[in-house]
């Protein structure tokens, strides 16, 4: 087994059981991180629906600029925390996906955070 499969595959054991503790609902949604090498995405989910509530990344248009880095992560976090405002949804169960919580991961937390969101 490749390195790159290794950790992709531990990664994914991780998930697993920190998915089986974490669960969104209507109230109280679920705000997951995914990160690649080129991009970063975060969505919001009510699990009890298994519907999107919002969602961000720096695929969309007024975004496409920020690159994959920490001082980025930070605006994207603070984007998915005006949204989350805009939908009256102040409260959140933050789903690191497997990830470390340093770095990119962290980042988007802590902007999310600055707009008052509460995990």
């Amino acid at each position: 087994m490749s390195r790159d499969n290794e950790k992709d595959s531990r990664r994914l054991r991780r998930k697993k059981s920190i998915r089986v503790n974490i669960s969104g609902t209507a109230d109280v949604p679920r705000m997951t991180v995914f990160r690649s090498n080129k991009h970063m995405y975060v969505q919001v989910i009510d699990d009890t629906v298994g519907k999107t509530l919002a969602s961000a990344s720096n695929l969309e248009k007024e975004t496409l600029a920020l690159r994959n880095n920490v001082q980025n992560a930070e605006k994207i976090g603070e984007l998915i925390g005006e949204r989350l405002k805009a939908k009256n949804i102040q409260k959140v169960v933050f789903d690191r996906n497997g990830y470390k919580y340093h770095g990119i991961v962290k980042a988007i937390a802590d902007g999310a955070r600055k707009t008052g969101i509460q995990f």
